[in-house]
């Protein structure tokens, strides 16, 4: 840690280079800093990540397909697998937000953030969402020193009045000035860690609570996706919009398919197991389908064929089997140990 003024504190050796992933950048930035390595699918898939969401309100311009589970659950889950300790601290006073920052930094620790983008001086797109993750290092009398994904800048700095802003914005996915540290080391053996995820990750996807989530509402999608050129009040921009957020939204392509794919990969190094192969062999086939959706998507909103859209709807149609039937495979996963490594 380096000091300059009394109004200077910035940590050293935090970063996560080439995250793609504002959750699992961050997450990656703050375990960093304790030593322990992991890459960003692993991050990803040890959270059980891989979800599905179709949302649609009155209050929103266009229909939004999400990819993984809800902002925070990433970073919980890896903890808790890993036997990590989480401490989350979220207060409506702009005071104590601040303080608890301060406070764990001036103790050497980076502090992690959920915020919305809107606010940040460095995002040249201004959008507002609430479920954005940063990793704090530092801050000097005018500037907040952050780690977000590479798309964004990587190691980046914003003003305090404007972090102060993010942290405080209200709306969907937001939270009270959430903020968070993470304190090892990793007391649980990492190849029974991955059991675990894959087959809490496939439950979760195959038993949804409601329609809209898991593969029952990739399987609405399927069916909601052909309105889309009427739902729009501008299909141009909406349509390219929807498919843009889902292969380069933060998702790392394939509205996170493809950093599952690569998960499941890195674990059949650690875990021997029949299903797991099998089933990253389904989610390696399953990607690029996601790819093929966002194109067609993206082609309908420029030609205004409709064409386009049934035959995103039968792409989906297909994944909608498809993800389930990947989901059981994977439920398989004995849990257990034979050949595993440690963190």
């Amino acid at each position: 840690m380096r000091g300059s003024t009394l109004m200077t504190v910035i940590l050293e050796n935090v970063s996560f280079p080439a995250g793609v992933h504002c959750e699992t950048t961050a997450l990656g930035a703050l375990l960093r800093h304790e030593g322990v390595e992991l890459s960003e699918p692993m991050l990803f898939g040890l959270g059980e990540g891989l979800g599905f969401v179709y949302w649609d309100a009155k209050n929103l311009d266009f229909p939004f397909l999400g990819g993984r589970s809800k902002p925070a659950a990433i970073t919980r889950t890896v903890a808790d697998r890993l036997g990590l300790t989480l401490q989350v601290q979220e207060t409506a006073s702009p005071r104590k937000a601040w303080q608890n920052v301060t406070t764990a930094l001036a103790a050497g620790r980076p502090v992690g953030l959920q915020l919305d983008s809107y606010h940040l001086e460095y995002f040249t797109t201004k959008v507002h969402f609430g479920g954005h993750f940063v990793a704090m290092y530092g801050y000097d009398d005018t500037l907040a020193y952050l780690v977000d994904t590479a798309q964004q800048g990587g190691t980046v700095t914003t003003s305090l009045a404007s972090l102060e802003r993010a942290r405080a914005e209200r709306g969907p996915m937001t939270a009270r000035n959430l903020s968070y540290t993470i304190t090892g080391p990793v007391t649980l053996d990492l190849g029974d860690a991955v059991r675990k995820s894959i087959v809490g990750n496939a439950d979760t996807f195959l038993n949804p609570p409601i329609a809209n989530l898991g593969h029952r509402g990739i399987g609405k999608a399927a069916r909601q996706i052909t309105r889309w050129l009427d739902r729009s009040g501008a299909p141009s921009r909406d349509l390219p919009l929807a498919a843009t957020l889902m292969e380069r939204g933060g998702t790392g392509g394939s509205l996170f398919r493809t950093m599952y794919r690569d998960f499941l990969a890195e674990a059949t190094t650690i875990v021997d197991d029949d299903n797991l192969r099998r089933g990253h062999e389904l989610y390696a086939d399953i990607a690029p389908l996601w790819t093929e959706v966002a194109h067609h998507v993206t082609a309908a909103g420029e030609t205004g064929d409709p064409e386009h859209l049934t035959r995103a709807s039968a792409i989906l149609t297909e994944l909608a089997d498809s993800e389930r039937h990947a989901m059981q495979v994977l439920s398989g996963i004995r849990i257990g140990r034979d050949r595993e490594s440690r963190a």
